[in-house]
């Protein structure tokens, strides 16, 4: 009769049946050594990822937009002109975990690019002379 190799606890079986497989595979060894195996391969492709980002950037390639720069900080004090927070209704209770919104308030005016010029005929007086 062939023997059964497994390649998670690196041994043979005695003989290859369907019930010494199963009573095999259902083994608190095995199913030790298979939950080790997978744990070491993702552990593996995780450092393998964090070696890709965190490498010199390749040719052609542009640096991630937080490297080189401070971490952003949350926003503290009062909010920005332009942005105003919203409250709720008379009578209602805030959202929960107490952060209101923040909605954009009304638009900032700028002044024209040039004053406005009154077109004047000859002859004509300007009004403001």
């Amino acid at each position: 009769m062939p023997k059964f190799y497994c390649d998670y606890c690196d041994t043979y079986l005695t003989h290859d049946s369907p019930s010494v497989r199963k009573t095999h595979c259902s083994g608190r060894k095995h199913k030790e050594n298979v939950k080790d195996y997978y744990q070491k391969w993702m552990e593996e492709q995780a450092q393998s990822l964090i070696d890709k980002t965190t490498g010199p950037p390749r040719p052609g390639m542009m640096p991630a937009p937080h490297m080189g720069g401070p971490p952003m900080m949350p926003m503290m004090g009062p909010p920005p002109p332009g942005m105003m927070p919203v409250g709720p209704a008379p009578g209602m209770r805030p959202p929960m975990g107490g952060h209101m919104p923040m909605m954009p308030g009304p638009p900032m005016m700028r002044p024209p690019a040039r004053p406005m010029m009154v077109p004047t005929r000859p002859g004509m007086t300007r009004p403001d002379r």
